[in-house]
């Protein structure tokens, strides 16, 4: 009897995936010589080699929520980010038959998932930014944001709208296993000042399209220049949400000196998302309410394994948040 796809491990479940990446690989056109699992996470992402010597990240969407209405618009907006504005992007691939994406039936997962194809990005990730790739990332960002308040939509294509904290996802935290009643009420608190600062974010205005997860991972940095890829997180926000998201990820040494640094870069080409102080927190602490609800959903066998552990820690960075009004990822003491 085959193991189900939940028991196995996460290079088992990768492999298990395979299939889908040959098949999919076939629908884009692509005369495969290579294709190794690159990432194995949210999604599995595969390194393809072809017999004319082009290279391309193909993503199967394992846990993505993302539909071919979404993808197309993820896709449609790359495009144009490429053509008219400064930021480095990878170059979306159609199918044989012009679509933005390959439907592929999983026997693994016993379902179908959406691939993606797109050029590949030379460069390693950047991971922690030092002061000049964060500089870079917020000249990015602004750049993107300028282009998506002029961006139309393409006809078919849509974007979920970023209107709560845990962006429209089952809220698995109320009521999760493992936590004591004070741990509840922590959760049950930081959410509740997430929603209020998202409400006061997305009744100012304006919202635009926002790649809604610039971190380290999803960035190169290739001979003193950045790039962006992975959009699959997509969705019409206010651009303080974008800021915020970026923010978490930096609030990880005790250190400001790379925060300012994005923001510095982000100024030089438009002025600041105009947001509170205390809303702005909110919204970087919200990041940690997603992450913690999008692990306990995880189909993926490491992330899945950690989701007890980093539920413990979400709880512990929030109350340090509630308390002091300023979040961090590095607690004291940790």
């Amino acid at each position: 009897m085959a193991t189900a796809y939940a028991d196995l491990g996460d290079d088992e479940q990768a492999e298990a995936l395979r299939p889908v990446a040959v098949a999919a690989a076939e629908e884009f056109g692509l005369d495969v010589v290579r294709l190794e699992v690159l990432l194995h996470s949210y999604n599995t992402t595969f390194d393809v080699g072809t017999a004319d010597g082009g290279r391309y990240a193909m993503r199967v969407n394992t846990n993505s929520q993302s539909t071919g209405p979404e993808v197309l618009a993820q896709q449609a907006w790359q495009l144009a980010i490429a053509a008219e504005t400064p930021v480095t992007v990878p170059v979306p691939r159609v199918t044989r038959d012009g679509d933005w994406c390959a439907r592929r039936f999983s026997q693994a997962l016993g379902r179908e998932v959406l691939v993606t194809c797109a050029s590949w990005l030379e460069g390693d990730d950047v991971g922690e930014p030092d002061p000049d790739q964060a500089h870079a990332l917020g000249r990015a960002m602004a750049h993107l944001h300028i282009h998506a308040a002029r961006w139309v939509m393409p006809r078919g294509g849509t974007m979920p709208v970023f209107d709560d904290p845990l962006f429209g996802d089952e809220d698995r935290l109320t009521g999760a296993p493992g936590l004591d009643e004070e741990q509840h009420e922590v959760l049950r608190r930081a959410h509740e000042r997430a929603v209020d600062a998202f409400g006061h974010t997305v009744s100012a205005g304006p919202l635009v399209p926002l790649h809604a997860d610039l971190h380290g991972g999803n960035l190169k940095w290739h001979e003193g220049r950045l790039a962006v890829f992975d959009f699959d997180d997509c969705g019409i926000g206010a651009p303080a949400l974008d800021l915020a998201i970026s923010t978490f990820y930096l609030r990880g040494d005790g250190s400001d000196a790379v925060e300012s640094a994005l923001r510095a870069g982000y100024a030089e080409v438009a002025p600041l998302p105009d947001v509170g102080p205390e809303a702005f927190e909110a919204l970087v602490a919200s990041r940690q309410l997603l992450l913690g609800n999008d692990l306990l959903g995880s189909t993926t066998a490491g992330l899945r394994e950690r989701s007890g552990d980093y539920l413990v820690t979400t709880v512990d960075r929030l109350r340090h948040w509630l308390e002091t009004g300023r979040f961090t990822r590095a607690l004291p003491g940790g």
